[in-house]
């Protein structure tokens, strides 16, 4: 596997709601199409390990998007990660995990505004935590992840994209790349 990398692939809001629907068979064939290999999906909500020739995970985004939206129809925003970024957000995480399924890590396509995110008063969000590093965004909610409010407002503050995975999906996505 010389010159190959392997890549986390995060495609934002599809399959909620019975909105942009893609079935993950779908998703592996239109990756094994773009000529990656070792493509595998977790659950339906558009998370895909591959590996590529191509070591920038910009590239792997700019191309799953474009052949979302030409083969399917769909703009939907992607992030990617290599195997070895991911392992680095996890070890990053400021903040202990005490549940996984209440544990958010934001991924933002362009560089966290950590100064814009610092500026956030955690008193109006006493029930949640968040912590910052300059690639992702961790969050922590006590009452669960339907009454979490602090993501919209990382979104909001984010330049480009941002899509959440709980901590759990996060951490069987490197299992996954690593299996490979």
């Amino acid at each position: 596997m010389t010159g190959m990398t392997r890549h986390i692939v995060l495609l934002r809001g599809i399959n909620v709601g019975g909105h942009r629907k893609v079935p993950m068979a779908d998703l592996r064939a239109l990756l094994t199409g773009l000529g990656y290999t070792d493509v595998a999906t977790y659950i339906q909500s558009g998370n895909a390990v591959l590996t590529a020739s191509e070591s920038d995970p910009g590239v792997v985004e700019a191309a799953v998007r474009s052949a979302l939206r030409d083969r399917l129809g769909l703009d939907v925003p992607v992030m990617a990660r290599t195997l070895d970024q991911l392992r680095a957000a996890v070890a990053a995480n400021p903040l202990t995990v005490e549940n996984p399924s209440a544990f958010m890590v934001l991924f933002c396509s362009e560089p966290v505004d950590t100064a814009a995110l610092a500026a956030i008063d955690p008193a109006t969000h006493p029930r949640e935590r968040i912590a910052v590093t300059p690639t992702e965004v961790f969050t922590h909610h006590e009452l669960g992840v339907r009454e979490a409010r602090l993501p919209a407002v990382v979104a909001r503050n984010c330049p480009g994209e941002v899509t959440a995975r709980n901590w759990r999906t996060v951490l069987r996505l490197v299992e996954m790349a690593e299996d490979a």
